[in-house]
């Protein structure tokens, strides 16, 4: 899926939710609980609008160029005086 397919998916349930909050809202009335559960509703609603601006701005930002790295073994002398992490200096001894 890509993200504008998940986007669509998460804003048709938050409409979804805002539309049985609706129905909940008719049947036990404008009661705190619900106040507070369509409040959410709505802050879902904007957070989901915010991503899908965050998705287009991100989408049109140019990708970086991709670098090559070869698959050939590196040189050894590159290694001649790295330790080995943990085993410390091939020429010295743990205290």
């Amino acid at each position: 899926m890509s993200v504008y397919d998940d986007l669509n998916m998460v804003q048709r349930s938050v409409e979804d939710l805002r539309r049985s909050l609706g129905r909940l809202e008719q049947q036990l009335g404008g009661g705190l609980e619900v106040r507070r559960a369509r409040l959410d509703a709505d802050h879902l609603r904007e957070s989901v609008a915010l991503l899908r601006e965050a998705a287009a701005t991100q989408g049109s930002a140019p990708r970086p160029d991709l670098v090559t790295i070869s698959d050939a073994p590196y040189d050894l002398s590159l290694w001649t005086d790295a330790d080995d992490e943990g085993l410390g200096a091939r020429d010295r001894h743990a205290p």
